[in-house]
């Protein structure tokens, strides 16, 4: 097989993977969400505003424009931070990242010398112990 092919054969897989699932599913249910959805709306707004207002000249600049934009877009962070389905995505992404890192240095340690540089303790993964 060539390079592509086994690289197209292991994202297939990979998709197949429990955790790649998951994301998917959260992803689908943020997306859905009509709460994040309102907020996610409102802070980009939030920050359009910051940001006109911020490149304004130096005498025309209304700080306390500025101040109170700053608080409503931290505010509109948290309660978009806060929400079951955000957690949910957010805890499925880092799993994803997690494998995805795993799979690399897999590669990677093939690449060098064959050895992983360390225990994944995921025999399937490695190359023999120590």
């Amino acid at each position: 097989m060539e390079i592509f092919e086994l690289a197209a054969a292991l994202g297939k897989k990979l998709k197949e993977d429990e955790r790649l699932v998951r994301l998917e599913a959260a992803r689908a249910a943020y997306e859905a969400d009509e709460t994040i959805m309102t907020l996610s709306t409102e802070y980009m707004v939030q920050q359009q505003a910051m940001q006109q207002e911020a490149m304004k000249e130096e005498g025309e600049r209304d700080e306390a424009l500025i101040a109170s934009i700053s608080a409503r877009i931290e505010e509109l962070y948290t309660e978009l931070t806060e929400t079951a389905a955000y957690k949910e995505f957010e805890a499925a992404q880092n799993e994803v990242n997690d494998l995805m890192s795993r799979v690399n240095d897999t590669i990677n340690a093939q690449i060098m010398d064959g050895q992983p540089d360390s225990c994944t303790h995921d025999c399937s993964t490695c190359g023999g112990c120590h």
